[in-house]
């Protein structure tokens, strides 16, 4: 069994003035939003092997603020594929994954952190946390994928199971799109 976890990175800042959209960085609620879910996922036991992300600066500071909730860091890998992805590609990095991780978290962009999911997940009847991936994967959120498989490279479209989605509205709703208006 291999745990498949997704982690879209927190709030950009889209006031900042850069050269690049690689370069974007988080805004204050961005780093509110990741440090929270970091100590969702310190609550919930959550461990991994191995982390892989996209280089993106809101992705690395993403994953800063996640570690200081979390309460501590793990090495990431960085893989300059992950940047703005397609499901496609980010479904070849998994494969490529070294089966000896088990849980790996996989950190990067939409739309294809979500288009991963629907690829993986199949649509059943009555799965609301599907349902809520496909109408919305919100920054900073975290969907967790079982895939009975004992390799990566054996993972396919329809062979996973949604175990849970967490977004940050659901921890606070200060961070739901209603806490803006």
């Amino acid at each position: 069994m291999k745990r498949l976890t997704l982690l879209r990175h927190a709030k950009s800042g889209w006031d900042d003035p850069v050269a690049r959209d690689f370069d974007r960085p988080l805004n204050p609620r961005g780093f509110k939003g990741a440090r929270l879910m970091g100590r969702h996922m310190r609550d919930l036991g959550l461990r991994y092997d191995l982390v892989i992300a996209s280089p993106a600066l809101r992705v690395v500071e993403t994953l800063d603020g996640l570690w200081e909730g979390y309460g501590r860091s793990l090495h990431v890998e960085l893989d300059k594929r992950i940047y703005l992805a397609s499901a496609a590609t980010l479904l070849d990095v998994v494969q490529e994954a070294p089966d000896d991780a088990d849980a790996l978290l996989l950190s990067g962009h939409n739309p294809g952190m979500e288009d991963l999911v629907l690829l993986l997940v199949p649509d059943r009847p009555d799965d609301a946390a599907r349902d809520q991936v496909e109408e919305k994967f919100p920054t900073a959120a975290l969907a967790e994928i079982h895939i009975d498989v004992d390799h990566w490279a054996d993972v396919k479209a329809g062979s996973g199971t949604l175990a849970r989605f967490i977004r940050p509205r659901d921890l606070d709703p200060a961070l739901g799109p209603e806490a803006r208006r």
